[in-house]
């Protein structure tokens, strides 16, 4: 008899339940080295991007520059991510504070590499330069808790836009001494369409900020950069020595609010040349304060020399000398300057209460292609800083020279227009050929309250500028002897330098 194989008997739930159980436990270790094998591709992808990266850059810089500087750093060094959305003002505060201990070791270099490096308002140090990378953007932040309020200047007494407070300018800084701002015609776009609209809505508390702001500084270099869409004032040195603005494009909305191109303000010494400006309101405006403090802080803007200036500014002046002239200015040179397409030659605005002077001008080689005036110099300018101004502060306006000087498409050749009992004088214009445009006014000239000569102009001027014959066509002045910023020599800068790129 044969016998079956001895099979102990089992309860088939309990063997349900271990298979249940290994098949639970299978599923966990397969879903642990899937999640694994996940976990390892994400970390070597990001390795490799990352590597990628945060690639090591070496760079060489050549440029000149009033001095030369010992140690540099690349914003890259303080966490600064150029890619238009992160914030880096508080990398160029790190990277300025930490740059700073250098200041007395030979000066110390800020570079800026390509990328858009969005920022609020920052300030500047001594023994410094601020580099931009030729395809460097820095943009201006928008959030108005990055820009500091500062208050009103003292030689205006209140601010431009409203009578409190000013905000801080993009780039600033103040009791300096040794300040470049350069580069490889690198960018700072200020982004003005923002302030221009709380502008024209009036929603501004406070004045808007400028682009570069310098003040009680000297030894200041601002050069071979592109300035776009300013606030407001896109250079604005101010009560500073010793300065050069070289090379610089500035370009804004020729309808966009006050973005003045250059503005020295109670300066001294100052070379701006080879520039070219397209904005809403004047390319170069000389000011020295406004009304009672400007007369009270009396400090004027002087020893200034523009040349290869190219303007477009269909609303307002290639040069303007006021209206904030309160404080005086004198001995402003400028030579081959062109316009086109722009209000005015050379404009000189003042009025009564400002007080001040505009003496000793020298304006030669100009030439102008359709233009409203060429010439523009009125004392009715009456906009004040507030109801206190003295009504008996006259300006002096005298010793103004204008020489060689062509221009086509003009509409009126010149108004002048002095302030009763407190005529301009000692106006001189010669060699001066304006060819009118074919709409041009039918009295060419205004003239009142003026005093002076002409030679060799035409159309033939008003009979207070009487024409002194063509022997005197040299008779306006231009000072021969060179100012000192022009005796400046700029040192050839060389520099080798490797940071952590992105």
């Amino acid at each position: 008899m044969l016998h079956s194989p001895y099979i102990p008997k089992t309860n088939s739930k309990v063997v349900f339940l271990r298979m249940e159980l290994l098949w639970k436990t299978h599923m966990r270790l397969q879903v642990i080295r899937i999640v694994l094998a996940l976990f390892l591709v994400a970390f070597l992808s990001s390795e490799r991007v990352e590597s990628r990266k945060a690639k090591i850059v070496t760079t060489s810089l050549e440029y000149n520059a009033i001095n030369c500087r010992a140690h540099s750093a690349s914003l890259t060094d303080f966490g600064g991510v150029g890619d238009g959305q992160t914030s880096n003002t508080k990398a160029f505060q790190s990277a300025i504070s930490h740059l700073s201990q250098y200041a007395a070791e030979g000066g110390s270099q800020l570079y800026v590499p390509a990328g858009k490096w969005l920022t609020g308002s920052f300030s500047l140090i001594s023994h410094f330069t601020l580099y931009l990378d030729k395809d460097a953007v820095l943009l201006a932040s928008q959030d108005i808790t990055e820009w500091p309020v500062l208050e009103p200047l003292p030689s205006y007494g209140r601010g431009r836009d409203a009578p409190a407070g000013r905000f801080a300018s993009f780039i600033f800084g103040t009791n300096l001494t040794d300040v470049i701002i350069t580069g490889e015609n690198g960018t700072i776009d200020g982004q003005g369409a923002f302030w221009w609209q709380q502008f024209h809505r009036k929603k501004l508390k406070y004045t808007r900020p400028y682009l570069i702001e310098l003040m009680y500084s000297d030894n200041i270099q601002i050069s071979s950069l592109t300035l776009l869409n300013s606030p407001s004032w896109n250079v604005h040195p101010v009560y500073s020595s010793n300065i050069i603005v070289q090379g610089i494009t500035i370009i804004a909305p020729v309808s966009s609010p006050n973005t003045d191109g250059i503005n020295p303000d109670s300066c001294t010494n100052v070379k701006i040349e080879d520039c070219y400006i397209v904005s809403g309101d004047d390319c170069v405006a000389v000011k020295s304060g406004w009304d009672e403090y400007g007369i009270k802080f009396g400090w004027p803007t002087k020893q200034l020399v523009i040349r290869r200036l190219t303007c477009i500014s269909p609303y307002s002046a290639t040069i303007a000398l006021g209206s904030e002239m309160s404080g005086g200015i004198q001995d402003v040179r400028a030579e081959d300057i062109t316009a086109i397409q722009t209000e005015s030659g050379v404009r000189i605005k003042t009025a009564v209460g400002r007080g001040g002077f505009v003496k000793d001008i020298y304006v030669r080689r100009m030439s102008l292609h359709t233009m409203k005036w060429a010439f523009k110099m009125t004392g009715d300018y009456n906009s004040h800083a507030d109801s206190h101004y003295d009504p008996n502060a006259l300006p002096e306006i005298k010793n103004i020279n204008y020489r060689d000087v062509v221009a086509e498409n003009v509409t009126i050749a010149a108004r002048f227009e002095g302030i009763s009992n407190d005529p301009f004088t000692g106006i001189c214009i010669a060699n001066v050929t304006l060819g009118m445009a074919a709409k041009a006014k039918k009295q060419p000239w205004t003239c009142t309250d003026i005093e002076g000569v002409t030679s060799g102009v035409t159309p033939p001027p008003c009979g207070l500028l009487p024409d002194q014959g063509p022997e005197k066509i040299t008779a306006c002045d231009f000072p021969a002897d060179n100012l000192p910023i022009d005796m400046l020599e700029l040192k050839k800068c060389t520099y080798s330098m490797t940071y952590v790129g992105v």
